[in-house]
Parts: C-alpha cells; structure tokens; sequence
C-alpha cells in the first residue's frame, strides 16, 4: 500500500472509530460480556476485572479488525470471493490472536500449548471468520442501493450539502464538479481542486447531498451546474466541465442529459 493510500485509509479509519454510535453498540456488547462473564471470567475476575477485561478485548479486536477490512477489502475487491475472504479472516484473525493472547498472559499469566493451542487458533479463526462475512455483506449490501442512476428529477430537489466535502482536504473543498473511478478509489473534483477518497463510487454518490447531477457512466458522477459544453459521439456522448476534465457519457445514459436539460429531446 502507498503512503497516499495508507493516509486515505487513515483517515477512513478514524472517522468510522470515532463514530459514537459505534461505541454505543461496542458499549453494550462490552456490558453483555462483562455481566455474563464468560470462559470463567465470571470465577476469575470481579465485576470491575472484567469489565476492563472484556473492554479491552472488544475495542482491540474491533479496532484492528476495522483497520484491516478497510486496508484490505477494496485491494482484493477484483479477487475471487474465497481469495478475498480468506486473506481477511487470516490477517484479522492475526491481530486478534495477539491481543487475547496478550491479554490472558497479563491477567491470568495463561498461555496455551498443543492440543489445546490448536484448539483456541481453530475456534478463533472460525469466529472471525463468520464476524468478517458479516462485515463483507453489510458493504456488499450498503452499496447496492445506489447503483441505479439517479434522476435529474430527485436531484433537483433541494438538499443537503455535501458531506462528502468532510472528507476532502480544507482547501479543496468547494461546489462538487465530478466524482469518478480509480481502481479502488473515486477521484473527487471540486471548483478549487481533487482528492483520492478510499471509497466505493456509489457511497460517494450518496454523500453529494443536494447537488444537482447523476451517474452518467458506470465509472462516473457529473455535477450538473459544472458541465460546460456537451457533444455527441454517436449514441453516446461527452461532458466537458469547467474544471477542463472530460466525462464520458454511456448510451443507456443520454436520457438523462435531455431529461436535466442538457441535450435536446
């Protein structure tokens, strides 16, 4: 992974940490372990141990897990699914082998070996295995939403602004001009400059807010306001914007140019 890469993910890392209703649910998770306290903890520790114990275990776990599916997910995103799925669950599972591993020698001065050692792996393995599917589902399944191209008629209606903006540079933020694909990134153009964002096109798209546009072509989004001049090439066609870049338009898209008024009926 590149610095620019490895700062992009970052920077998605901390904002998704940082989400309070995130540590409201790892809160209550945390609660549930703590009350219940299982694997013996309930004999081990007193209340207060455990919930620093368990505390511990889900917020280290968690954190790590959430740093790995986002380093990783989007770079094996053009791998086979058994591919993509293993190399997550091994590199999560590395990391939370570590932290329980750490844990239990500091608390219980415990540690174990052979069969036994085989066992915890095997069990570890198969629960982050399943916590990790889960998460690959929940993104499958938060992107599918927005892969229909949206209407000028819905974005015509007043909005929010942006909030992708908040995840652009301070000095880069202004008017949005395009959003478009780069491997496993979107390129996001603004009036006073882009960026590379470490996200999907369609979770982009969702977080124009109120600007006026559409997805024009599978690997891009155009700002309707900032398109400059539009010419034809054969069923198809090309945006020019004011920032000089170049969109292309997709035939199952040109409706959508007449329906926003930027090409006649």
């Amino acid at each position: 992974m590149s610095d620019g890469q490895s700062q992009s993910a970052m920077r998605e890392w901390r904002r998704l940490i940082s989400a309070p209703r995130l540590w409201v649910v790892l809160g209550s998770v945390m609660a549930i372990l703590a009350l219940a306290g299982p694997f013996e903890t309930q004999q081990l520790l007193g209340l207060p141990g455990r919930v620093a114990y368990w505390g511990a275990i889900v917020g280290l776990t968690y954190a790590w897990g959430l740093w790995v599916h986002i380093a990783l997910s989007r770079q094996l995103s053009q791998r086979g699914t058994a591919l993509r799925m293993s190399v997550l669950t091994l590199a999560t599972s590395a990391g939370v082998a570590a932290v329980v591993i750490g844990l239990n020698l500091v608390v219980f001065a415990y540690m174990p070996w052979g069969e036994e050692g085989l066992t915890f792996m095997a069990t570890l393995v198969g629960i982050t295995g399943i916590v990790v599917l889960g998460m690959d589902i929940l993104d499958e399944t938060k992107a599918r939403p927005s892969a229909a191209v949206p209407s000028s008629r819905q974005s015509a209606n007043p909005g929010p602004s942006p909030t992708l903006l908040d995840r652009v540079p301070l000095e880069k933020r202004g008017p949005l001009v395009a959003l478009s694909v780069e491997d496993h990134y979107t390129r996001v153009r603004t009036t006073k400059g882009e960026t590379l964002l470490l996200m999907r096109l369609t979770d982009a798209i969702r977080e124009t807010g109120g600007t006026q546009g559409a997805r024009v072509h599978r690997s891009h989004w155009a700002a309707f306001a900032q398109v400059q001049s539009v010419r034809r090439s054969g069923d198809r066609a090309l945006l020019t914007m004011t920032d000089g870049s170049e969109i292309p338009v997709s035939r199952a898209n040109v409706p959508v140019l007449k329906e926003a008024g930027l090409l006649p009926r």
